[in-house]
C-alpha cells in the first residue's frame, strides 16, 4: 500500500471536498470580513458582558494603533499572557494587524519557563493579566522585554462584576501591585487614548510567521513552531467543512480550551471568527461552572478535552443542566476513552468525536466524521488536503495497512520550522513530511489510531505494551473515573505496568478486582501488576495526563528507596 491509494477517502462525508480553496488573504481578514457581514452580531459573551463584532473590531483597531504607537515594529515577537478573555482576542488580532508575531504565552508558567520563552522568542512586549505581573517582574531583566501592557479580568466585565472582582481578590488575600510607568502601560489607558480608525493589515505574504507557538517542552526546553498565516488560515478553513453542519453567523461556540494553546487558538478563537459564531469565553474550567454556562448561553459546539467532558459527566448535580443545545464536539489534545463518549453523548443528544494534532500542524490533521461514518478508538480520517502515511521507525520505508509504525504528516498547515533550531527542524521535517513521534497504525478503511507516544511505549519482557490500550480498558470499569498507565523498571521484565487509577465518587475498587478485570480483556504481559489509587492525576492545562510526571515521581521515590538501603 502507499500512500497514493488514499484509503481515508472511501469513506469520506459526502459534503467535505477532498481539496479545498483557500483565501489568500492574512488572518486578520476573518474578523474584518465577519465585522463588516454580522456588525450587530455577538462575538464574545464574557461572564455577563457582551461584545458586538463592530466593537470588537472596533477595539483590536484601536490596539493596533496603541502597539504602533508604544513602537511596535512589523515581525517582532509580541508576547500574550492572558486568560480566555476579551483582552486575548483583541491583542492577538491587533498584532497581526500590524504584522507582529504572536507568542502565546500560558499564564501559569513558573520563573523557568517564562525566561526561556521570552529570550528564545526574543519577545520586546509582553500583555499580561495583573495576577502574574509579579512573577514576570523576577524574570524581567534576564530578557529583551521593553514594554509590558497589564490589563485584569475586570477590565471587561459588566457592572456590578467588575466592582466586586477586586473586592473578592482582596477578601482572597491578592491585591496586584503594578509599578505603572517606565515601559509599564495599562491596557484600559493605552486603548481608551488611541482612535479606532481602521489600520491597513501589514502583511505582504501569506507565508510570513503569524505565530511561534511553543510545543510543551516535555523532552527538553520548549520549542517555537513557527505557524504561518496560510498554516492556520488553512487549518481554520478545513475545520468548517469538517463541521460543515455549521451555519455562518448562527453559532455559539463554547471557549474552554485556553487560547494559548494552539487547539484552543484554532478551533476556538479563529474558528469562531471565520464563521461570524459567537464565542462564550471561560477564563478557567471548573466543572460546575461550565455546566452553569451551558444550560445558560446555550452553545452549539463544545471542543474540548477528554478530562473535560469527563468532569462534567461525572458531576454529582448534571441533571440539573441542561446540556441539549450540544451537537458538535471535537476532542484534542489526549485521546478520548470510548466509555465518555458514549456517557457524553447520551446525555446531550450531540456527538462527541476524537480528532488529532500537532503544535506543528497548526494543529490538526486527523478527526472522525462529525454526522457520519466514524470508528470509536481511532482518531478518524485525514482532513482535506492532508498526506499521511505510517513509516518503519528504523528503515522509513511505508507499512502497509494494519501494521504499526511511526506516523508521518503532510500538508499546507505543517509548520515552517522550528525558530532558530535549524538541526532539530531538519530531524523532524523531510521533503515537507513531518515525524509526529507517534505510533499509529491505519486499518484498511483509512482511520488512523494512535496507539502511543514512541517514548511512552513499554517494553515489558520484551513485548511491546501501548498505555492507550491499557487505559481504554480501565475507563471501561463501572468505578474507574481516570486513569494513567506508565512503565516502571522491573528486574525480570525489564519494565512492568503501573496503573494509577481515580475513582468515580462513592465508588470503591480493590487491586484484585481490576486485576481480575483487566485480565478479562487484556493479554497476562499487558495487565498492570501494581495500582496506586490517587484523588487527582496531574495535567497540563488544557487536560492531558502528564504521563511524564508519573515517571519523573516513580524515578525519585526508586532513588530514595536506593538511598535508605544503602
Amino acid at each position: 500500500m502507499t500512500v497514493k491509494e488514499r484509503l481515508w477517502y472511501k469513506d469520506y462525508p459526502e459534503a467535505v471536498p477532498q481539496s479545498l480553496e483557500y483565501p489568500d488573504q492574512p488572518l486578520p481578514n476573518f474578523l474584518k470580513k465577519s465585522a463588516e457581514e454580522y456588525p450587530e452580531r455577538e462575538a464574545i459573551y464574557f461572564m455577563g458582558k457582551r461584545i458586538t463584532y463592530r466593537e470588537l473590531m472596533d477595539d483590536v483597531h484601536r490596539m493596533a494603533r496603541a502597539l504602533k504607537e508604544l513602537g511596535v515594529k512589523k515581525g517582532e515577537r509580541v508576547s500574550i499572557m492572558l486568560a480566555n478573555s476579551p483582552q486575548a482576542v483583541i491583542s492577538y488580532y491587533a498584532v497581526l494587524m500590524i504584522g507582529g508575531v504572536v507568542v502565546q504565552t500560558n499564564p501559569m508558567y513558573k520563573e523557568r519557563e517564562l525566561e526561556h520563552l521570552l529570550v528564545d522568542s526574543g519577545a520586546e512586549t509582553i500583555i499580561c493579566l495583573d495576577l502574574v505581573y509579579q512573577q514576570l517582574e523576577k524574570v524581567k531583566p534576564r530578557t529583551p522585554l521593553k514594554r509590558v501592557i497589564v490589563t485584569s479580568i475586570k477590565d471587561y466585565l459588566p457592572f456590578p462584576k467588575n466592582r466586586l472582582y477586586p473586592l473578592k481578590l482582596k477578601m482572597d488575600g491578592i491585591k496586584p501591585q503594578i509599578p505603572y510607568g517606565d515601559g509599564v502601560f495599562a491596557f484600559p489607558v493605552i486603548m481608551k487614548k488611541a482612535l479606532p480608525d481602521p489600520v491597513e493589515i501589514e502583511i505582504a505574504s501569506m507565508d510570513e510567521v503569524a505565530l511561534l507557538q511553543y510545543t510543551g517542552g516535555t523532552t527538553g526546553l520548549a520549542k517555537g513552531a513557527m505557524l504561518t498565516h496560510r498554516n492556520i488560515v488553512v487549518n481554520v478553513v478545513q475545520c468548517s467543512h469538517w463541521m460543515y453542519k455549521g451555519e455562518r453567523g448562527k453559532e455559539k461556540v463554547l471557549g474552554l480550551v485556553p487560547f494559548f494553546h494552539v487547539y484552543g487558538m484554532t478551533v476556538v478563537m479563529n474558528f469562531s471568527i471565520y464563521m461570524a459564531a459567537t464565542m462564550v469565553l471561560v477564563p478557567r474550567f471548573h466543572v460546575k461552572d461550565a455546566l452553569k454556562v451551558i444550560h445558560k448561553e446555550r452553545p452549539s459546539f463544545f471542543p474540548g478535552a477528554p478530562t473535560m467532558y469527563v468532569g462534567l459527566i461525572n458531576h454529582p448535580e448534571i441533571a440539573k443542566y441542561d446540556l441539549s443545545s450540544i451537537k458538535a464536539c471535537i476532542s484534542g489534545s489526549a485521546p478520548l476513552p470510548l466509555a465518555v463518549q458514549e456517557r457524553f453523548e447520551k446525555l446531550t443528544g450531540g456527538r462527541l468525536v476524537e480528532g488529532y494534532g500537532l503544535t506543528e500542524c497548526s494543529p490538526v490533521t486527523h478527526a472522525n466524521p462529525i454526522w457520519d461514518k466514524r470508528k470509536n478508538g481511532s482518531i478518524g480520517l485525514p482532513w482535506p488536503d492532508t498526506e499521511c502515511r505510517v513509516v518503519d521507525p528504523e528503515t522509513g520505508e511505508e507499512l502497509e495497512a494494519g501494521v504499526a509504525g511511526v506516523l508521518q504528516v503532510k500538508g499546507p498547515q505543517v509548520m515552517k520550522g522550528y525558530w532558530n533550531r535549524k538541526e532539530e527542524t531538519e530531524n523532524v521535517l523531510r521533503d515537507g513530511w513531518l515525524n509526529t513521534g507517534d505510533i499509529a497504525m491505519m486499518d484498511e478503511d483509512g482511520y488512523f489510531y494512535i496507539m502511543d507516544r514512541q517514548k511512552d511505549m513499554i517494553i515489558a519482557g520484551g513485548f511491546n505494551i501501548y498505555p492507550r490500550e491499557v487505559e481504554e480498558v480501565l475507563y471501561d470499569h463501572p468505578a474507574v473515573q481516570e486513569a494513567a498507565v506508565i512503565g516502571v523498571p522491573d528486574p525480570y521484565r525489564g519494565e512492568t505496568v503501573k496503573a494509577f487509577i481515580v475513582l468515580r465518587p462513592d465508588e470503591k475498587v480493590t487491586e484484585q478486582d481490576l486485576d481480575t478485570y483487566c485480565r478479562s480483556k487484556l493479554a497476562s504481559y499487558k495487565v498492570p501488576r501494581l495500582y496506586e489509587f490517587r484523588d487527582r492525576l496531574p495535567k497540563t492545562t488544557v487536560g492531558k495526563v502528564l504521563r511524564r510526571e508519573l515517571v519523573e515521581e516513580e524515578k525519585r521515590k526508586a532513588s530514595m528507596e536506593e538511598q535508605g538501603e544503602k
